[in-house]
Protein backbone atom coordinates (compact mmCIF):
# COMPACT_ATOMS: atom_id res chain seq x y z
CA UNK A 1 0.00 0.00 0.00
CA UNK A 2 1.41 3.39 -0.98
CA UNK A 3 2.17 5.75 1.71
CA UNK A 4 3.33 9.34 2.12
CA UNK A 5 4.61 11.26 5.16
CA UNK A 6 3.90 14.51 5.28
CA UNK A 7 4.45 17.55 7.32
CA UNK A 8 0.74 19.17 8.03
CA UNK A 9 1.10 22.93 6.46
CA UNK A 10 -2.31 24.45 7.95
CA UNK A 11 -1.75 27.27 10.61
CA UNK A 12 -4.79 25.92 12.30
CA UNK A 13 -3.60 22.03 11.47
CA UNK A 14 -6.17 19.47 10.50
CA UNK A 15 -9.00 21.44 11.35
CA UNK A 16 -12.65 22.53 10.46
CA UNK A 17 -12.04 24.35 7.43
CA UNK A 18 -8.84 22.27 5.99
CA UNK A 19 -10.30 18.83 7.39
CA UNK A 20 -13.30 19.71 5.06
CA UNK A 21 -11.44 20.37 2.09
CA UNK A 22 -9.65 17.26 2.04
CA UNK A 23 -12.67 14.86 2.86
CA UNK A 24 -14.19 16.18 -0.07
CA UNK A 25 -11.30 16.02 -2.83
CA UNK A 26 -10.81 12.62 -0.79
CA UNK A 27 -14.49 11.80 -1.78
CA UNK A 28 -13.56 12.35 -5.27
CA UNK A 29 -11.15 9.82 -5.78
CA UNK A 30 -12.10 6.25 -7.24
CA UNK A 31 -10.14 5.10 -3.83
CA UNK A 32 -10.22 5.33 -0.13
CA UNK A 33 -7.54 7.30 1.70
CA UNK A 34 -5.92 7.48 5.08
CA UNK A 35 -4.68 9.91 7.05
CA UNK A 36 -2.49 9.13 10.39
CA UNK A 37 -0.45 9.66 13.00
CA UNK A 38 3.31 8.17 12.44
CA UNK A 39 2.30 4.39 14.37
CA UNK A 40 -1.58 4.49 14.32
CA UNK A 41 -4.19 3.48 12.12
CA UNK A 42 -5.44 5.62 9.83
CA UNK A 43 -8.76 7.17 9.20
CA UNK A 44 -10.81 8.20 6.42
CA UNK A 45 -9.46 10.78 4.51
CA UNK A 46 -13.60 11.17 3.25
CA UNK A 47 -14.47 12.47 6.77
CA UNK A 48 -13.63 15.28 8.08
CA UNK A 49 -14.96 14.72 11.58
CA UNK A 50 -11.85 11.45 11.38
CA UNK A 51 -9.54 14.06 10.45
CA UNK A 52 -10.46 16.48 13.03
CA UNK A 53 -10.04 13.21 15.77
CA UNK A 54 -6.36 12.80 14.90
CA UNK A 55 -5.47 16.36 16.47
CA UNK A 56 -2.98 17.04 14.07
CA UNK A 57 -1.45 20.26 14.22
CA UNK A 58 0.84 22.66 12.19
CA UNK A 59 4.04 21.12 11.36
CA UNK A 60 3.39 17.90 12.66
CA UNK A 61 3.94 14.76 10.27
CA UNK A 62 0.97 12.00 9.53
CA UNK A 63 0.85 9.43 7.18
CA UNK A 64 -1.23 9.58 4.15
CA UNK A 65 -2.06 5.80 2.49
CA UNK A 66 -4.11 4.20 0.66
CA UNK A 67 -4.46 1.75 -2.64
CA UNK A 68 -3.68 4.38 -5.75
CA UNK A 69 -0.06 5.88 -5.47
CA UNK A 70 -2.03 9.28 -7.45
CA UNK A 71 -4.40 9.14 -4.91
CA UNK A 72 -2.41 9.07 -2.23
CA UNK A 73 -0.10 12.39 -3.56
CA UNK A 74 -3.29 14.03 -3.90
CA UNK A 75 -4.40 13.80 -0.64
CA UNK A 76 -0.76 14.63 0.24
CA UNK A 77 -0.38 17.67 -1.30
CA UNK A 78 -3.18 18.93 0.21
CA UNK A 79 -2.17 18.31 3.69
CA UNK A 80 0.96 20.05 2.86
CA UNK A 81 -0.56 23.36 1.78
CA UNK A 82 -1.84 26.11 4.84
CA UNK A 83 -5.55 25.69 3.16
CA UNK A 84 -7.04 27.63 6.16
CA UNK A 85 -4.62 30.71 4.01
CA UNK A 86 -7.28 33.18 2.46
Amino acid sequence: MPTKSVVVGSAVGLHARPASIISEAAGDLDSEVLIGLPGEEGVDAGSSLLIMTLGAGHGDTVEVSGENQADVEAIAALVAQDLDAD
